[in-house]
């Protein structure tokens, strides 16, 4: 018996370890909820690189646990198959070689039926670390360990979406039925808003953002610091697919001057006409989603924009979007409600951050000062990519309850529009 060993025979377990047994139990049952309407061909297929198999997801975020916890915390345990390390790594390079990215796809091997297996496996494994006393660092790791399959949760979604809208068949994948009766009082409600955006006024100064607190963040949400702003405006609600529409027949896809040159490299080069998932073909306007086709619908928020699309989109507005620190002092005073999930947007009713769409800032992520990377491969989690990002802000409406907070700072590549992203407009006063 090692001294650690010895320590934990001496100390109860703790109440976090149970709550955090509770919490790791639940993710993990959302995780295989959200696969189970998929057959073993959709969670094997990859549609484009940044999209990664279903069965990837529930294997990655398996391996996760199985590296950084139970390898060097659970004694006796070892690999559930040698090779599991290399197929299911992400990008921790610290921890051994991997499996390109791109060829996730051309894996039929392990099967969905050998991921659950794994799964089962892992988290039998799990239960035992839990039930012994652990140390602070460990149950952090398990925190942590949490909150990354839940982010793989969103990803999920985002990725079978993209892979189900390739197949002629425009197959609609379900969770279980919407609330289609939530939808129609949303729909009302925007209605009744009339569309007017409003604009929400800020004197601008020296501000605080960051997160602090003994309340879970990633570790690029810290450290808490000053910024100084400059006289701001911040619109009172994501911009709508009706609003969105004016653009696209204004010849919004067609203007140059509307657009960063790289963006309008990336225009031509993919032939974008309107937002990812819009068909503009038939008599009508049509949307995929994950509930499959639905006709357009003008109350909505715009979503599965780029952030070049929507940098264009400002310009065409007459105004810009905001900075990742604008947008957090805006929404400051606003308590980060979870609101209901669903598979696609609902329409708009009145002000809100969270819950809609994430929002493309103008912000580039990169490092706060003073931001210090975790020591050893999880110090890989989030540092590592900051640069060629942009900064999203706010929630989606497949975003995991507990995500959403003025703090949480999302990133994806300028042309990526698979997420669920759209945008709110800022203008200077």
């Amino acid at each position: 018996m090692t001294p650690a060993d010895a320590d934990r025979t001496k100390s109860p377990r703790s109440a976090r370890a149970a709550r955090l047994g509770d919490a790791y139990e639940a993710t993990r049952q959302t995780t295989e909820a959200l696969a189970a309407p998929l057959s073993a061909e959709d969670q094997t297929v990859q549609s484009m690189p940044d999209v990664s198999p279903t069965k990837w997801h529930r294997g990655h975020t398996t391996w996760f646990f199985e590296t950084f916890l139970l390898l060097p915390e659970l004694a006796g345990y070892e690999h559930r198959h040698p090779m599991y390390a290399f197929i299911f790594n992400s990008y921790y390079e610290g921890v051994g070689a991997r499996h390109p990215r791109p060829e996730r796809g051309v894996l039929s091997r392990p099967g969905i039926a050998e991921v659950a297996a794994y799964r089962r496996h892992v988290d039998e494994a799990m239960k035992e670390l839990l039930a012994l006393p652990l140390a602070p660092d460990t149950l952090d790791l398990v925190e942590l360990g949490i909150h990354h399959e839940q982010q793989h949760q969103e990803l999920l979604l985002m990725d079978i979406k993209h892979v189900l809208s390739k197949s002629p068949l425009r197959p609609a994948y379900r969770c279980g039925p919407e609330d289609e009766s939530l939808r129609e009082v949303a729909r009302d409600d925007a209605l009744a808003y009339e569309q007017k955006v409003g604009w929400m006024e800020h004197p601008g100064g020296l501000v605080e953002i960051g997160h602090s607190g003994a309340d879970f963040s990633f570790d690029n949400e810290s450290p808490r610091h000053e910024v100084q702003l400059v006289p701001f405006a911040l619109a009172d609600r994501p911009v709508t697919c009706g609003e969105w529409a004016e653009f696209v027949d204004d010849g919004g896809y067609s203007r140059p001057e509307l657009w960063l040159s790289e963006g309008w490299a990336t225009v031509q080069e993919q032939r974008w006409r309107s937002p990812l998932y819009w068909d503009l073909d038939g008599e009508e306007v049509s949307v995929f989603t994950l509930d499959g086709p639905r006709a357009f619908d003008p109350t909505e928020p715009v979503v599965h924009v780029s952030y070049f699309e929507a940098d264009a989109y400002a310009r065409w507005a007459g105004a810009r979007l905001p900075t990742e620190a604008e947008w957090e002092t805006a929404a400051s005073g606003v308590h980060a409600k979870d609101a209901p999930f669903g598979l696609h947007p609902r329409p708009l009713g009145g002000t809100g951050y969270f819950g809609t769409v994430w929002q493309w800032t103008s912000s580039s992520y990169s490092a706060y000062p003073g931001f210090r990377p975790a020591a050893g491969a999880v110090g890989e989690y989030n540092g590592k990519f900051m640069v060629n990002q942009q900064v999203l802000r706010g929630s989606a409406c497949i975003t995991p309850v507990g995500h959403a907070r003025t703090t949480y700072r999302n990133f994806f590549p300028a042309s990526a529009r698979w997420a669920f992203s759209g945008l709110r407009l800022a203008r200077d006063l």
